[in-house]
């Protein structure tokens, strides 16, 4: 074979080859936009029909995902590889990168159920993997949430449905935990009476259910009241905060003795 055969063949051979690289080039790019296309269409047709948010994301990176192993394998094919042997090497590798990720894996499993079961949805605030904060985002292998403290917080699907779930804005309303530590000399009707009235003037506490305001224990220092005002699940901390503000004001008010504890001294 002459040099010229060579140079024939050698050009014949990149021009040929340049041409398929652009055209994967090509493809590629065009297939993302497709695929770009498709999912936020499917996910713009789910919200018009009131889809939960959370499902219309979950199922978007699915199909994402889906679409683009096709693309790849579409490519591929272009390219005169044989895509059944591609396939079969690609459910080898994904035997062995199924256990040396089990945990992914795991999680990915806890994702599905958790579609399924829907213990929360996007926007609820919820404890989970004993992180507490407003869902942000339900993933593939994990959740993503936003704590109180304004910090994007990603935690594995496989930790949260392996532990306890807690939404609290499943239910309506929310109770308020406070108690007032009394002095002995403070007569507990009357603080019970008097909280009642305050905590009445608090913006956002609800009439139904009412505040729960009792004796909740005595001990030697004097009686506790039970302060609990219900509220909407986004007013919760404003109406925690007042609340306290509320018991000191009555207390101030009253001219109530600061709780002290009280010794007891014993005879020998």
């Amino acid at each position: 074979m002459d040099m010229q055969s060579i140079n024939t063949f050698l050009s014949t051979t990149l021009s040929e080859l340049a041409v398929k690289i652009a055209a994967a080039i090509a493809m590629w790019i065009v297939g993302r936009w497709l695929i770009g296309k498709v999912v936020a269409g499917m996910q713009a047709a789910m919200n018009r029909n009131n889809v939960d948010p959370t499902l219309t994301k979950y199922l978007g990176s699915i199909v994402a995902i889906a679409l683009n192993i096709a693309l790849v394998i579409g490519i591929l094919g272009y390219f005169g590889i044989q895509t059944t042997s591609f396939a079969a090497m690609l459910a080898g590798a994904g035997v062995a990168i199924g256990a040396a990720w089990s945990g992914m894996l795991g999680n990915f499993a806890a994702g599905a159920f958790m579609l399924v079961l829907r213990p929360f949805k996007v926007g609820d605030f919820v404890q989970v993997g004993g992180i507490t904060g407003t869902v942000h985002e339900l993933g593939l292998f994990g959740t993503t949430l936003v704590t109180p403290d304004n910090v994007m917080t990603l935690v594995g699907n496989g930790k949260i449905f392996g532990d306890t779930i807690m939404n609290y804005s499943a239910r309506p309303s929310r109770r308020v935990e406070r108690t007032a530590q009394l002095a002995g000399s403070v007569d507990p009707l009357e603080a019970v009476a008097l909280f009642k009235a305050e905590i009445a003037k608090i913006p956002n506490v609800l009439a139904e259910p009412a505040p729960e305001i009792s004796v909740l224990d005595m001990n030697l220092v004097g009686p506790v009241i039970a302060v609990r005002p219900y509220c909407h699940t986004d007013h919760y901390w404003q109406v925690y905060f007042e609340t306290n503000e509320a018991i000191l004001r009555v207390a101030k008010a009253a001219g109530w003795a600061a709780p002290t504890p009280t010794t007891i001294l014993k005879q020998a």
